[in-house]
């Protein structure tokens, strides 16, 4: 097994490169609200009453993971005609229950997201812009790249921290997104293009909660403008048929073609990419499982430059998950030219306190 450092060792050791950049997966999430965020709290509040099917293939699989559900019914789509040439009904079926998993998804998580930043508590926040500002302090100049599709992220940034108390954190915050010049009093804010974008150094790689895309642009919407929680913006929006701009295709390629067709998306993803071949740069990936699914993502890192890879680990090394996560980060580093070799050091993510002492995930 790897040795694991502390995430305070992990972050000196990489002030010899340029810049520091993170990949957040789920467990940023889950060390927030564990209640809510894991797979199985999801599938657990999720309504099929109008697809019990749907809920069958989960049980058949084993899982709770409606990703892993949405591409077995994707794949059984394509596979069925093989073998029943005439069942038409059932692989039409099993498309429109596909498609119909992704937007209960986002349905769920917005139904049971907490309700407001008032939530969090404001310990937690400090706690979580702490976290952060090793990537997006002033003086930094590294890129926050997120895989969730949650609204925590963005609360973070935007929460005040208390003027009088000595432990206020500045970060950076921009995200591509502001006025729209044809309508600069509307509810909502624009993304600003693949220009703007060069500066913005926070991007929602799969997509968010209150990312919408309205076909002649896409609009980000925020409390300030409209006085309502995003929470509940995201619910109107939803039960009016309007849903955010969200990857949950079932397998990595399938995600990996949904960005290629929007620009946002695919933008972000050429700034991942972008950094990931300077060799001056370094990564850190925090929450996430390695999981093939995001491979799209991955093999942009293994493919690339930088020189090193830190790997958060949550809890022994040597269980049965973390050696699952050790061993996908050591092939993600196999796949580099012997050129740019990748070295990868894995952290104690507990230690990182992104919540504060208490969280866990």
């Amino acid at each position: 097994m790897p040795d694991i450092i502390s995430f305070a060792d992990a972050i000196a050791d990489s002030e010899q490169y340029k810049k520091r950049h993170l990949l957040l997966g789920n467990g940023f999430s889950i060390g927030c609200r564990a209640d809510i965020f894991h797979y199985e709290s999801l599938f657990g509040e999720a309504d099929f009453s109008g697809m019990p099917e749907a809920k069958q293939v989960f049980e058949s699989l084993q899982t709770q993971d409606f990703e892993v559900a949405i591409r077995a019914l994707e794949s059984g789509s394509k596979i069925l005609p093989v073998y029943a040439p005439n069942d038409v009904a059932s692989v039409q079926a099993m498309s429109k229950h596909a498609i119909a998993l992704k937007d209960l998804l986002v349905a769920t998580i917005a139904g049971n997201h907490p309700p407001s930043p008032n939530a969090i508590d404001n310990q937690e926040f400090w706690a979580c812009r702490n976290f952060l500002s090793n990537f997006l302090a002033p003086d930094k100049s590294g890129y926050v790249f997120t895989l969730n599709y949650d609204l925590l992220l963005y609360w973070a940034l935007m929460h005040s921290d208390n003027l009088f108390d000595e432990k206020t954190v500045e970060l950076k915050k921009n995200d591509g997104f502001d006025n729209d010049e044809d309508d600069p009093d509307a509810d909502y804010v624009v993304w600003q293009g693949e220009t703007a974008a060069h500066s913005a150094n926070v991007l929602f790689l799969h997509g968010a909660l209150h990312l919408f895309d309205s076909g002649a642009e896409l609009q980000k919407y925020t409390w300030v403008r409209k006085g309502e929680p995003l929470v509940d913006q995201a619910r109107s929006a939803i039960t009016a048929n309007k849903f955010p701009l969200f990857v949950a295709e079932g397998t990595s390629t399938q995600k990996k073609n949904k960005i290629r067709h929007n620009a946002y998306l695919y933008q972000c993803f050429k700034v991942l990419t972008a950094n990931a071949q300077t060799g001056t740069h370094c990564f850190f990936i925090f929450g996430h499982s390695l999981a093939d699914n995001d491979d799209h993502i991955l093999k942009r890192l293994g493919k690339g430059r930088f020189k090193k890879l830190y790997v958060g680990i949550f809890g022994e090394a040597d269980n049965p998950e973390n050696k699952k996560v050790i061993a996908r980060a050591n092939a993600i580093a196999a796949l580099r030219h012997n050129r740019y070799p990748l070295e990868v050091v894995f952290f104690d993510s507990a230690s990182a306190n992104v919540w504060g002492e208490v969280a866990s995930a």
